[in-house]
């Protein structure tokens, strides 16, 4: 397992037996509690794709030195070329995260589940959602990008399940892998009865088509959402950082399980994503993640949509 799969299981493994780190409806015999505090506004985006609803829910953000032992980019000098190229002066690299929730038809789906509050995020996703005017027990579908803690660590909180009338859907190697980690035991027995699995390129619901990226993990997929002519690509793990990730795709991410795999996804990605004029959602990119792929003298760069 590497680095930042021990620090994912090392997060949920805490989350099972910690103190109220998420919000969650009560069973219809327990005693009602107070609805998370409403989000601010900044904390949401909402858009649509097409006639199908959706809105970016922040979590919070990771924030990481450009240091060998911190950052999942070994090549610091590169990495610190782009950044200050892009003006960020302290030499850190900050990643977003915001789970994507869409309204399809009567399927309420949320696109991964956040940190719940690790990873020095700050579990913002269950106000963000309430925010958006949705109830935890209202999400019908959890679709899981992959298994990392910064994806799946908002799926349980206090020994129970945050979304307990939604299925959990992810790839059949994605859930494969995950039984097999033994530090994952504890998020896997919880949520084992609600598991579904689907082949790569499976459609999910009327709008939403699973888009293989091979490479970040066992069973690593992305979600294209398409309706009525418009289309949106969740990138998932494929692409982390807005600048490292898009300007400089060929380096190695200690992160990815399959590096070669994952450098072939990340510039097959962007080329289609420059090629199609494609809108992208970047769970990890400035909030709110949505924006398309720019070419740029012999590279490409990030577009944020205004």
């Amino acid at each position: 397992m590497n680095v930042h799969a021990r620090l994912a299981a090392a997060s949920l493994m805490l989350m099972t037996v910690a103190t109220a780190c998420s919000q969650q409806p009560d069973k219809a015999a327990g005693p009602a509690r107070a609805a998370p505090a409403a989000a601010p506004a900044s904390d949401t985006h909402a858009f649509r794709i097409g006639q199908v609803e959706a809105v970016a829910l922040r979590d919070g953000t990771i924030v990481l030195t450009n240091a060998e032992e911190q950052s999942p980019w070994s090549a610091v000098a590169d990495v610190a070329t782009v950044l200050t190229g892009n003006g960020v002066a302290d030499n850190r690299i900050h990643l977003s995260v915001q789970p994507l929730l869409v309204k399809d038809g009567e399927r309420v789906v949320l696109i991964d589940t956040g940190a719940g509050g690790e990873m020095g995020t700050e579990n913002k996703l269950s106000a963000s959602l309430a925010s958006a005017g949705v109830q935890p027990g209202q999400v019908t579908d959890i679709l899981i990008s992959h298994s990392h803690g910064d994806h799946i660590g908002g799926l349980v909180a206090n020994g129970a399940l945050v979304y307990p009338n939604a299925a959990v859907r992810m790839t059949g190697a994605e859930w494969s892998a995950m039984q097999g980690d033994n530090e994952l035991q504890p998020v896997v027995d919880l949520i084992r009865a609600k598991v579904q699995t689907f082949e790569p390129g499976a459609s999910i619901s009327p709008a939403i088509t699973a888009l293989p990226l091979a490479g970040h993990t066992a069973g690593h997929t992305g979600y294209e959402i398409a309706n009525g002519g418009a289309r949106l690509i969740y990138v998932g793990d494929a692409l982390h950082s807005s600048l490292i990730s898009v300007q400089r795709p060929e380096l190695v991410n200690r992160w990815d399980l399959n590096s070669s795999a994952a450098i072939a996804t990340r510039q097959s990605l962007l080329e289609r994503g420059a090629s199609q004029n494609l809108l992208f959602y970047g769970v990890h990119f400035p909030f709110p993640g949505l924006g398309r792929i720019e070419r740029r003298d012999d590279g490409f760069v990030w577009a944020p949509a205004t």
